[in-house]
């Protein structure tokens, strides 16, 4: 898809979505042909001409200035990580088409990750896929899936695959439509963020013709850009526990989420029971290779 046509189809959901009460503006009671704002009005909001507006949600232009971009962020009641959103589907439509560069983990990064020990954490690249994790982090979220996966790229498990396709990881989650949600707006913000990415379109167009449910939301345009979220989470070793899933983005336009339970909780106990478990495990089967 192109930029200019992403560009327009963000610029179209949110405004259908804007209810005109909650922009502030009266409509006198009239019969409306459009669920939200009608574009004349969102114009209006922003303080553009309707044509000009209308040429931008059209995909006929895209060579708006930081400055008209960011007053129809506003008229949109757009939040930060959907104002970037907007500001990088303008900028994709300009910028000179460039393969993104392969990913590959840093020592440093391996080394974070080594250090959290038995606190669960993965590393996730720019279309989810997993790069690395620690004992704990695949034990979590991917216990049933070879631990030495990420280490070969052509074998690395993809976190959207797997919360759309693979029914061990909808189970996983109590709440699964929210986690969903979640992965997909996150794969949302990448493809503006990397819209030449071609391996990232064909990820896009293949769970679109997997997973119904994926097809819907990311019709939704929904972005967002990491940080902390609570999921009550269904495991099969050591039973129920909600965490709190809290993603960083590194210098490299990766992703490291990090669980966490609450200090004393029971959740907390099942986090260090699996660690504990997954040690022992490990230890046992490096003994039996001595």
């Amino acid at each position: 898809m192109d930029a200019k046509r992403r560009l327009g189809e963000f610029l179209q959901t949110r405004r259908s979505q804007l209810r005109p009460q909650d922009a502030g503006v009266t409509t006198f009671g009239d019969r409306r042909r459009v669920p939200g704002l009608r574009r004349e009005e969102l114009a209006l909001l922003a303080g553009v001409s309707a044509s000009y507006y209308s040429r931008l949600e059209q995909g006929h232009s895209t060579n708006a200035s930081a400055e008209v971009l960011d007053a129809i962020a506003g008229a949109l009641r757009l939040d930060d990580a959907e104002r970037r959103h907007l500001h990088e589907l303008a900028a994709g439509g300009r910028a000179r088409p460039r393969r993104p560069a392969p990913e590959v983990v840093t020592a440093e990064l391996r080394q974070l990750i080594a250090a959290l020990g038995d606190v669960p954490a993965v590393l996730l690249g720019r279309r989810s896929d997993v790069l690395a994790w620690n004992r704990t982090g695949h034990a979590l979220f991917a216990g049933h899936l070879d631990p030495g996966a990420p280490d070969r790229p052509r074998d690395r498990p993809n976190l959207a695959r797997l919360v759309f396709l693979d029914a061990h990881t909808a189970e996983l989650y109590a709440d699964w439509p929210r986690k969903a949600r979640a992965v997909v707006a996150t794969l949302r913000m990448a493809s503006g963020r990397h819209p030449d990415d071609p391996l990232l379109a064909a990820l896009v167009g293949e769970l679109s013709v997997g997973s119904a449910d994926f097809a819907t939301m990311w019709a939704d345009h929904r972005v967002k850009a990491g940080g902390a979220a609570v999921h009550g989470m269904r495991h099969p070793l050591v039973g129920a526990m909600t965490v709190t899933q809290q993603t960083l983005r590194t210098e490299q336009d990766q992703h490291l989420v990090v669980a966490t339970a609450e200090p004393g909780s029971p959740s907390q106990a099942a986090l260090t029971l699996l660690a504990h478990g997954t040690a022992t495990v490990a230890a046992y089967q490096l003994n039996e290779h001595d």
